[in-house]
């Protein structure tokens, strides 16, 4: 278990957290070492129990995830935060990132994007969740959320750039092959590497990967 990633769970339906918990039985790299079911026992627990990873809901009692977020990554900044909501429009969203989450999920993921979403984070990497859309990308955007701005800006070649303008512009991969007159495949390849090269898992973090460092400019 010492070697495992502490994970701390807080939401305010104790059968969610149940639910959630069985996502770890048996898990070999996970472990649930704590539930809260509200923000100031959230604050609490991460003080004394340390964890690596914070899941947590937005909407508790006595303290709102948001607030609860702020002071647990000020307090320690290697926690990582991952927001769970049953809202995936909404500014609450924003306002925990600013808080210092490096990501979101909503409640009704599957378990293998869980687990997608806690591989990524627990690696210092964002993660949004696969239905996030374009108007959640554009809040993004305008956000003061920007986990990549300590990055060091990488070079990528006029193709590629292309290829990242047509990903952020939501076009799909046989539109990209066509508009740039090369095979499905070799969009495929070209996107994995690029994927690869951001530390991203989808285009929506490619997208606000590419806002964030200049790499695209909203609506040109």
């Amino acid at each position: 278990m010492k070697n495992k990633i502490r994970v701390l769970i807080a939401d305010d339906h104790e059968l969610y957290i149940d639910g959630i918990k069985g996502f770890f039985k048996d898990n070999a790299i996970y472990t649930i070492v704590g539930e809260a079911y509200n923000g100031q026992e959230l604050v609490d627990k991460a003080a004394d129990l340390q964890p690596h990873i914070v899941l947590t809901d937005l909407r508790m009692p006595l303290l709102d995830g948001s607030s609860a977020i702020h002071l647990i990554t000020k307090a320690n900044l290697s926690v990582k935060c991952i927001v769970l909501t049953n809202y995936e429009n909404d500014m609450s969203i924003i306002e925990a990132l600013e808080a210092g989450a490096i990501g979101y999920i909503t409640k009704n993921m599957p378990k293998a994007e869980l687990f997608t979403a806690l591989d990524q984070v627990s690696r210092g990497y964002p993660y949004y969740c696969t239905t996030t859309n374009t108007k959640m990308i554009k809040l993004l955007a305008r956000s003061q959320f920007n986990p990549h701005k300590h990055e060091k800006k990488k070079t990528f070649s006029e193709r590629e750039r292309q290829i990242i303008r047509l990903i952020c512009e939501e076009k799909t991969n046989e539109e990209i092959a066509t508009q740039l007159f090369m095979s499905r495949r070799t969009v495929e390849n070209n996107k994995a590497r690029l994927f690869k090269r951001m530390e991203v898992k989808t285009s929506v973090g490619m997208a606000i990967y590419a806002i964030k460092m200049g790499l695209y400019v909203l609506g040109e």
